[in-house]
């Protein structure tokens, strides 16, 4: 039997990281954060000196990419040769350069492969922006996460404020705006839904209230 597979897309602050990662967890199935890659590969990029636009060098480093996961306390950590690094590729910062290394086509056939193999029994839940359409497009469930730019950039900014980060609102909604331009018009699996999947808007929810809907989908097609 195929092993199945709940996919989670949409731009970042719509709340599908945490969403996934509670489903996973819920469901008692394997979690992937497909996000999480192209971070450590921008980090690991950088690291070795490689231009985030240099395809090829990019491309050699994430066929070879020395990465894993290992269980948190309530997310995942992201290991890069064995270095906790969750922390370093979780910052705005991070964020733009994955952005910049996943519009590169080579740089996605590299990871397809890694992502695919997440897919064990029980099942998996995958978290991304185009795990419905590219990377699993035979999900039993696709869900898509929608909210504005100006309540993402609210989100972000409390969710930074409360780490003691200083930052700037306005500057966030315009990274957030540029991000999803970049994302959207790739030429290579660009941020757009499956046509089956559900779209759901975040814009005026909180997590539980998305979390209530989406289960209640998911008993809709007998999957939990």
């Amino acid at each position: 039997m195929t092993i199945p597979v709940v996919t989670v897309d949409g731009p970042s602050g719509t709340g599908k990281g945490t969403l996934s990662l509670h489903l996973a967890q819920s469901l008692g199935w394997h979690f992937l954060d497909s996000g999480a890659l192209y971070r450590v590969l921008a980090l690991h990029a950088s690291r070795a000196g490689v231009a985030l636009t240099d395809e090829a060098g990019v491309t050699a480093l994430a066929l070879r990419l020395p990465v894993s996961f290992a269980a948190g306390d309530g997310e995942p950590r992201v290991l890069l040769e064995l270095e906790d690094v969750t922390a370093a590729i979780r910052t705005e910062e991070g964020g733009a350069a994955a952005s910049v290394v996943a519009a590169l086509p080579a740089v996605r056939e590299a990871l397809l492969a890694r992502q695919r193999a997440f897919r064990q029994a029980p099942g998996l839940v995958a978290d991304g922006r185009d795990m419905g359409t590219v990377v699993f497009p035979d999900a039993a469930f696709k869900l898509f996460l929608t909210a504005s730019p100006e309540a993402r950039a609210e989100r972000r900014y409390k969710q930074l404020k409360g780490k003691g980060i200083d930052v700037n609102l306005a500057a966030l909604l315009e990274d957030i705006r540029r991000r999803d331009q970049r994302d959207e018009q790739r030429a290579v699996a660009p941020l757009q839904p499956a046509p089956d999947a559900e779209i759901l808007d975040t814009t005026n929810l909180g997590i539980p209230e998305v979390e209530d809907r989406v289960r209640r989908l998911l008993q809709l097609r007998g999957i939990g």
